[in-house]
Order: structure tokens, then sequence, then C-alpha cells
């Protein structure tokens, strides 16, 4: 049985997030692989009244969602890839871990780096003490890159 390279990527509506998508997109192409988005959606605030919190989250799922269908399209009309889709609520660390669980076919986990300041959460947790524990390779794609560089390089 043929195990295709799937490239798991993780996307907010951050700048470094759509880079690290470029990557793998281009990566899976090239490759013969596949990429599998995973959006994750932050945990809602605790909100004394529920209505108001189910709101707050109901709005973060339409935003991702709407984000996910606008990058979905550029993938698909750039590589010609559909990506797979994970939505996720909660804390992104368990959420990535949990998610790279439940896989055995993940070529690598590609996250994206800020262009200035310190790593996100994910980059921190997995590039730190975890990297070792890694079920598969780690690629941290620096935000700052050029699309000419990216595609030089992917």
């Amino acid at each position: 049985m043929l195990v295709m390279r799937k490239y798991l990527v993780v996307l907010d509506d951050s700048d470094e997030a759509r880079v690290a998508l470029r990557f793998a997109a281009r990566r899976a192409s090239k490759t013969g692989g596949t990429v599998e988005i995973v959006v994750l959606i932050p945990p809602a605030e605790f909100v004394q009244w529920g209505a108001v919190q189910a709101a707050m989250e109901e709005e973060a799922r339409l935003r991702a969602e709407a984000l996910l269908v606008q990058v979905a399209g550029e993938l698909a009309e750039e590589t010609g890839l559909r990506p797979s889709v994970i939505v996720e609520q909660g804390d992104p660390v368990a959420v990535m871990n949990k998610v790279m669980s439940e896989r055995d076919d993940v070529a690598a986990l590609v996250l994206g780096a800020t262009g200035s300041g310190g790593p996100g959460p994910l980059v921190a947790h997995f590039a730190g003490s975890e990297v070792g524990k890694l079920p598969c390779p780690l690629m941290i794609i620096p935000g700052s890159l050029s699309d000419e560089a990216l595609d030089r390089l992917s």
C-alpha cells in the first residue's frame, strides 16, 4: 500500500501560518504528497453568561472557517491540491499532540515562525524540550521569507 507524504500545517490568521502553508503545499506538490490543515480555535474565555460565551465561540468558529475557505481556494488554484482539514478548539499544544498521536502518515509538522519577536507557543513547545519526542520531523519556516524564496526552497 502506497502511503502519501502528508504535511501537517497549523492555520490561523497570522502571516507566518500562511508562509508555512505555502511551503508545505509546494513541498507536497513536488513530492506527490498531501496537506492536512489544522485550524485551531482558541479556547473561549469563561463568560458568566452561557449564551454570550456560545456566541463568542460560534463567531471564532465562523472566522476560522472563512479563513479556511479562502486559503483552501488559493491552495487549489496554485498547486491543484485539495487539503484535508481538521477544525479543533482548545489549547494549541494539546490539540496538536492529539492530532499527531492519531496519525501515522505525517511526513512533517510544518510551523511558521514570526518574522520578529520570540517564537509562538507551538514553535516554542515543539522545538524545545519536546522536539526529540515528535513522531515526525519538524519544519520551522521563517515568516519573513518572500514567495520567491519559498518557491526556491520548497
